[in-house]
């Protein structure tokens, strides 16, 4: 290691840096949004953790909370879990009712129509780009 920066000895032994996931330069904005929800945590801790052993403990439980308990904006309120699950649907379905028979008993106090409870067919962070058909990409020969 002292003969050779760290980046070419790396490169030597085939190991390139990456800074990101391949064909994304704009996923770093959801890195820090994740990492600004563990931060502002009512239970981030306000001091280093003792041991390994106990920053696994508090992970796991961040992560049990994020996944089963913390309702998420991009899939209408709802948590991961209950997406995965299949629950969203019935628990978005029954939030379109609610507020349906809402307007129905008070109409004047809606001006326009309610909030759409729909699920989201796909969730994406970033969607790929849509790769064109090969067979389509052929140029077309013509019969002589």
């Amino acid at each position: 290691m002292r003969g050779a920066t760290l980046e070419s000895r790396l490169e030597e032994m085939g190991v390139l840096r990456s800074f990101s996931r391949p064909r994304v330069s704009n996923d770093n904005p959801y890195s820090e949004s994740l990492f600004r929800t563990v931060k502002y945590r009512p239970d981030y801790p306000s001091r280093p953790f003792a041991s390994k052993d106990e920053a696994c403990e508090w992970v796991a439980g961040f992560v049990d909370w994020y996944n089963h308990r913390h309702r998420h904006s991009g899939i209408r309120f709802v948590t991961p879990h209950q997406r995965h699950s299949g629950a969203a649907t019935a628990i978005c379905q029954q939030r379109t009712d609610v507020y349906e028979t809402a307007r129905r008993a008070n109409p004047t106090r809606w001006s326009r129509s309610t909030r759409c409870w729909r699920q989201p067919e796909e969730v994406w962070i970033n969607k790929p780009p849509e790769e064109p058909d090969p067979i389509l990409a052929l140029p077309l020969i013509e019969a002589v």
